[in-house]
């Protein structure tokens, strides 16, 4: 029964109808548990509203949990142990709990939660393992993490030498040096709000050069990225043919 579960709960090991069924509920929870955060004001439909999407969620993480060692191959207890720690397990607990705050108003903890309650949009992040394109992007931010941490490093350092350079050209512009990190950081998108600026001919001209060189560091992680996506949808098309023909050998056999 519970490998049965497994199968239907997980997107990667969907086990036909059942789990994409399964799927379309989890998707449809997600999406109409974030409507209540589109409002400013509470009411009698929004309360049923919550809570209904988050039993519904606190029984898909206990099923998660129980399955926990059909996941990760392993029959010991450190799989029950180890899946409370992974990424979407935290993700799950943290959307949860801002709603539990409405069961008792006695734990004092749980009333801080209620100051959390725009954690609930990380229940979008949920729906991420039901998405195999965005299961592809995932696995493509995996392959190219050292290239990205390399761009992110660069556009860091890039930053702070700009906000440096431009503190102390033109320093009765900037009060402090995070206000030069802030100007050095909407120059490096490109976006410039406007609030803060250079008004003497050096320190526009620093701009100019932050500005272009800006452009050049925000295009590398979206090329990075581009190729790796292009890189997987390819591989993948050239080894689904191979496992179709495995498949059909199989049954063949």
């Amino acid at each position: 029964m519970r490998k049965r579960i497994f199968r239907i709960i997980e997107a990667s090991n969907g086990s036909g109808i059942l789990s994409s069924l399964y799927d379309c509920l989890m998707i449809a929870v997600i999406i109409v548990s974030l409507v209540p955060l589109a409002f400013k004001s509470d009411n009698d439909v929004f309360l049923i509203i919550d809570n209904v999407a988050v039993g519904i969620l606190i029984i898909d993480y206990l099923l998660r949990f129980i399955t926990a060692d059909y996941r990760y191959n392993n029959k010991s207890i450190r799989s029950f142990i180890k899946y409370p720690f992974s990424f979407f397990a935290i993700v799950d607990l943290i959307s949860i709990l801002p709603s539990l705050t409405a069961l008792s108003s006695s734990f004092k903890l749980l009333r801080l939660l209620r100051m959390m309650r725009a954690l609930r949009v990380l229940h979008v992040f949920k729906a991420l393992r039901y998405s195999k394109n965005i299961r592809i992007i995932a696995t493509v931010f995996k392959q190219q993490k050292a290239a990205l941490t390399t761009v992110g490093a660069l556009a860091i350092g890039y930053i702070l030498i700009s906000a440096l350079v431009i503190f102390n050209v033109e320093p009765d512009s900037f009060e402090s040096f995070f206000d030069a990190v802030y100007w050095a950081t909407i120059s490096l998108t490109a976006m410039g709000y406007g609030d803060i600026y250079p008004v003497s001919a050096t320190g526009r001209t620093v701009a100019m050069v932050s500005a272009i060189f800006g452009i050049a560091v925000v295009a590398l992680p979206a090329g990075i990225i581009t190729a790796g996506y292009i890189n997987e949808i390819n591989g993948k098309n050239n080894n689904e043919p191979k496992q179709d023909r495995v498949d059909a050998d199989k049954n063949n056999i």
